[in-house]
């Protein structure tokens, strides 16, 4: 009997809630249900904002709902509670139902006490989700069956049971899901860690600490890759418990990935150099792009020759809704950067492309401060259209930028994507760069960031 089959087995007679009808839970549900376990629903949504066959449907196999203003209240009737990572882990009603004996976890926490195989998990503030997406490329092109989970790809709790151990998982985690997760991948990853999500952790302490459960349950046969160049994950090194590897635009670790002076890309193991691709290779535009290939081939050393990241490099297109063509028209080029939802994204949109952009930002407050992307767009923006919840912070910081007055820097103010959109487009000129570049989250004006940049796709594709 398989370690998920007794999980399964273990928990038949409890009963199971279920915090948020997302994607995730939805596929979960389903399979807890065919269990035969007793499962409830907690959403703060009323009945009449669901999918009326997905309720009938849940009803028919017994599942019960606590929805609406009190949808907390069933939990501590419960014996476990499957969260959201929308949902803070330290919240007050799961703290108390937590401290009364209500077993608080989540999707991608349990997946990893129950899989059977080889784990890689990726964190950061920017550019997980493409490396995530290039260890899994690179692993799958090597012969591998990988199954995409986390952040990115589909929950794979509820394909547990399907997983061999010669498979892998790769995983892309969030603060939200690694806060309580006490269980870390074999191999771990993490970008960088730069101010975010303080509106929700309130400290840059908790946001960093909630990062660093990644690496913080290894063991000594596991591996860490770290950033060389970023202060927060540079300082992380005594934490790692088995093989830690670099990787560095700047440096040649002794152990880890690096690009050379001469734009290749490499790997030094303690001396011996490989050679895997040269960086105008890389389809995908920006430094912050060679620093993802870095980070996945030192996260698959060993596993994945030289000559399949080169393939990839030269072919693999870049992730959705990150500084994704879009369409030229009339010579002007626009792209889809819905995900640069911080302004160190912002940073490294502006370092892709040598000319000044037109770009539009704003959207909901995530509590982080704008003055460190003000001077750089005042360099490198010509038209800086402004909309949502944070505008006026956004145009405040910008102003105060020491290199605002001469830049000739024109802020416009619009009230949704649809008037940005045609603003941009009045704006431009032959040869010129448009991109959605937030600097926020989505949430003032979307349900998420992947709706955001689908919307903007949508009316520029729609432009004549």
């Amino acid at each position: 009997m398989t370690k998920a089959q007794k999980y399964f087995n273990a928990i038949k007679d409890k009963r199971v809630a279920f915090i948020g009808v997302g994607v995730s839970h939805t596929d979960l549900i389903k399979v807890f249900l065919s269990k035969g376990i007793n499962c409830v629903i907690c959403d703060k949504r009323e009945e009449d904002e669901f999918d009326p066959m997905l309720i009938e449907d849940f009803r028919a196999k017994g599942c019960e709902f606590s929805l609406g203003e009190n949808y907390l209240d069933e939990l501590f009737n419960c014996d476990i509670v499957f969260r959201t990572p929308g949902m803070y882990y330290n919240d007050p009603v799961l703290t108390k139902a937590r401290k009364q004996g209500v077993v608080i976890t989540s999707e991608m926490e349990t997946f990893f006490d129950l899989c059977p195989c080889k784990t890689y998990a990726l964190t950061g503030s920017d550019g997980k989700t493409t490396t995530t997406t290039l260890v899994s490329e690179f692993l799958k092109a090597e012969g591998k069956r990988v199954h995409l989970g986390g952040n990115i790809g589909k929950a794979l709790l509820p394909l547990v049971e399907t997983i061999s151990e010669t498979d892998v998982a790769v995983c892309e985690l969030s603060s939200f899901q690694l806060i309580s997760m006490r269980e870390s991948p074999d191999v771990a990853g993490i970008t960088n860690i730069r101010p975010n999500h303080l509106n929700v952790h309130g400290t840059m302490e908790e946001y960093t600490l909630a990062k660093c459960n990644i690496l913080d349950h290894q063991n000594a046969y596991s591996r860490a890759v770290l950033s060389f160049d970023d202060e927060v994950t540079h300082g992380l090194e005594d934490r790692v418990r088995g093989d830690l590897a670099w990787f560095s635009i700047k440096e040649k670790p002794d152990n880890g990935a690096f690009l050379r002076e001469d734009g290749m890309l490499c790997y030094n193991q303690r001396g011996k150099v490989t050679e895997y691709v040269h960086m105008k290779d890389i389809k995908i535009p920006g430094m912050h792009n060679v620093e993802d290939y870095l980070t996945a081939i030192a996260m698959t050393y060993g596993e994945v020759k030289p000559e399949t990241v080169a393939k990839i490099a030269k072919e693999f297109g870049g992730v959705e809704h990150r500084i994704e063509f879009v369409r030229e028209l009339d010579g002007v080029k626009y792209y889809n950067n819905s995900i640069a939802s911080s302004p160190t994204r912002v940073l490294a949109c502006l370092a892709a492309f040598d000319q000044k952009q037109i770009m539009i930002q704003g959207g909901s407050d995530k509590g982080v401060s704008f003055e460190p992307m003000a001077a750089p767009i005042c360099d490198k923006v010509k038209v800086l259209i402004l909309m949502g919840q944070t505008k006026d912070k956004i145009r405040a910081a910008v102003e105060a930028a020491p290199n605002f007055k001469g830049s000739g820097l024109k802020i416009i103010t619009v009230k949704d994507m649809a008037e940005a959109v045609r603003t941009a487009r009045e704006y431009a000129e032959e040869g010129d760069i448009v991109s959605l570049t937030p600097a926020c989250a989505s949430f003032d004006m979307y349900r998420m960031f992947e709706d955001r940049g689908r919307h903007f796709k949508q009316l520029v594709n729609e432009l004549s």
